[in-house]
């Protein structure tokens, strides 16, 4: 792969994996709509790997307490702040977990790769996101996410394995109708999106082992780097924008796109 090429997979990845545009849909796009290539599931893992250490990094006080919970949630016992978090991110991540294999077993993942389905999901999930922003109550806040929210987040994550759909807007869509604040709603999907990026890469490991190469991990690390460095800067507009401005103006960015690859899609 040329270092353009790259370059613009990885820039894709990190700018869209937070915010709620579906990063999976631009990446499918990008081959569907150019002379380009596909990058391969090997440059794909690694930009989902310069991803997973932004959202880390970014929220490192959240995933430290997680991590200092887990040697009590291995005991059995959810009793404290970190033991719980643990507990709900677990959960959350099952839904996600098992519709993928879904999904890679019946070979549906790769035959719904298409142009008209991410039309369709960009159009219809964007709007779903804006009538949940808009009339969505907020009076919880991350501190009082529970075991039945993690369960319908978890769903909405699921969903959002359909291409197009976006991980992070389906689970912000699912607390917004769940009553929490804009902030704690895109908090709470970032760090579902941890262990699922880790599930994800586990799910994809044996097949990057088979194809890697001296030249592909050259270019899986430049590809992960420059994805760290762009998600790191989305994540953290995105999040300080949250505090004077709605999620209308992604909605926007997704039907206008939706209704273009529609009209490409049927003409």
């Amino acid at each position: 792969m040329s270092l353009f090429h790259i370059f613009l997979v990885a820039i894709i990845q990190g700018l869209t994996e937070f915010l709620p545009v579906s990063s999976s849909g631009h990446l499918i796009l990008l081959p569907n709509l150019t002379s380009l290539e596909d990058q391969g599931q090997v440059i794909d893992a690694a930009v989902h790997v310069g991803t997973l250490f932004a959202v880390i990094l970014y929220f490192w006080r959240d995933v430290k307490i997680a991590l200092l919970g887990l040697p009590r949630l291995a005991q059995g016992r959810a009793d404290t702040p970190g033991s719980k978090l643990s507990l709900l991110l677990l959960i959350a991540t099952i839904p996600v977990i098992l519709f993928g294999l879904f999904l890679h077993l019946t070979g549906w993942d790769i035959a719904m790769r298409s142009v008209t389905v991410i039309g369709w999901t960009m159009l219809i999930f964007g709007i779903i996101l804006y009538f949940a922003d808009q009339k969505g109550a907020t009076v919880k806040e991350a501190e009082n996410w529970s075991t039945k929210d993690a369960i319908i987040m978890g769903l909405w994550q699921a969903i959002a394995l359909i291409p197009g759909t976006s991980r992070s807007g389906a689970t912000i869509t699912g607390a917004r109708m769940l009553g929490y604040q804009r902030e704690d709603a895109a908090r709470i999907s970032m760090l579902m999106s941890i262990p699922t990026i880790i599930a994800s890469g586990i799910l994809l490991g044996a097949d990057v082992a088979r194809d890697a190469n001296a030249e592909l991990a050259r270019d899986g690390a430049i590809a992960a780097a420059f994805a760290f460095v762009s998600a790191l800067l989305a994540l953290t507009l995105m999040m300080r924008l949250l505090r004077s401005v709605s999620f209308t103006p992604y909605v926007i960015y997704r039907v206008i796109l939706g209704v273009v690859l529609l009209y490409f899609a049927y003409s």
